[in-house]
């Protein structure tokens, strides 16, 4: 794996430049416990997703499910499709993402761009939530039967969490052993639960929290839509295969006007962040003033705010969906401004 902090200074393919993603301390108490954020987007496509995209490609090729200029279908919201994208175009595969109308704009623009054939499921309304399950059915219904055709099935591929194993390594390089607490979304279960099984080896004792939506149903009711995108397990869609929860020690739901009043705060620091990390950096934040003194805590920030300028950023986009709450925004711009004054 190399060094898992640092990466190569030339490459050849932009796969390559995956992993050794950056620290960053967001804020500190007074007795000195610490936020650090571990940003992917510093990933190419900008998002955490391609680690496990690579890694589907890998495994699918060595045990010989997909062959030169063979076909991948996907079931994407957005980042894994843009993480499949660039090793379809790498490896010169044929990469089919199947789509609704919640994933952002920017991205299917971007999958496009890098030469995915995009095909929609049937409209079911702005929220977009219950498309998830029409999305793997008709995922799966493109690739059964196909010669040299791979649906790389994310919800149920266990190399989903394998591809998540290097951040486990580069966050106990980077801290020296020093983790109280680690914080993810949990979708598909493959980033927390990959990245918590192995730091388990590497680091004992810490407790790992998942994040979820608030109307996802991994941690229970009651179901019903939200804006968060790629993270949760919507009504109507079966719970990944990869959530293990004897790898999560606690649940917490965090609301979209919440993450996304977290994401804007955030962004006034000068980082953008995406929707889902800002309920990851919220659940984080509400955490941090009760902890014992020093205490180290991580949060998984899947992929940056720029690809969420039409949505989380949109003041008109925002309002019409009932989510823009200057209250909670300037809430967590103090607490922010005061926790960030003791670093």
């Amino acid at each position: 794996m190399g060094d898992p902090l640092h990466r190569p200074a030339i490459v050849r393919t932009l796969s390559e430049l995956i992993g050794a993603t950056p620290l960053f301390e967001l804020c500190r108490t007074e007795n000195d416990s610490r936020l650090l954020l571990k940003l992917e987007q510093f990933n190419p496509t900008g998002t955490a997703k391609i680690r496990m995209a690579r890694q589907m490609i890998d495994d699918a090729e060595r045990r010989g499910l997909l062959r030169p200029g063979g076909r991948i279908v996907e079931s994407t919201s957005g980042n894994t499709g843009l993480g499949l994208s660039v090793i379809a175009a790498e490896r010169g595969y044929t990469f089919t993402a199947v789509v609704d109308n919640h994933a952002a704009a920017d991205k299917l623009r971007a999958m496009r761009a890098l030469g995915a054939e995009l095909v929609h499921v049937a409209d079911d309304g702005d929220g977009g939530e219950l498309a998830t399950a029409a999305r793997e059915e008709l995922a799966e219904a493109l690739a059964k039967g196909q010669d040299n055709t791979y649906f790389t099935e994310q919800h149920n591929n266990l190399s989903n969490g394998e591809g998540y194993r290097p951040v486990a390594h580069e966050l106990a390089r980077a801290l020296d052993g020093d983790l109280g607490i680690l914080v993810g979304a949990v979708g598909t279960g493959g980033g927390l639960c990959g990245t918590a099984r192995e730091l388990r080896t590497l680091i004992p004792g810490f407790t790992t929290i998942g994040v979820e939506p608030k109307g996802s149903i991994a941690f229970g009711g009651p179901a019903h839509d939200y804006y968060q995108s790629g993270t949760g397990t919507p009504e109507g869609a079966a719970l990944g295969a990869l959530v293990d929860f004897d790898l999560i020690d606690e649940g917490v739901k965090v609301g979209d006007i919440d993450a996304f009043a977290t994401c804007r705060a955030v962004a006034r620091t000068g980082l953008l962040i995406g929707g889902s990390a800002g309920g990851v950096v919220h659940a984080a934040l509400a955490r941090l003033p009760s902890l014992p003194p020093g205490t180290t805590v991580v949060a998984l920030v899947n992929d940056g705010g720029e690809k969420y300028m039409d949505t989380v950023f949109d003041d008109d986009w925002m309002k019409a969906r009932g989510l823009l709450d200057p209250s909670a925004e300037q809430d967590i711009r103090d607490r922010l401004a005061g926790l960030r004054g003791n670093r």
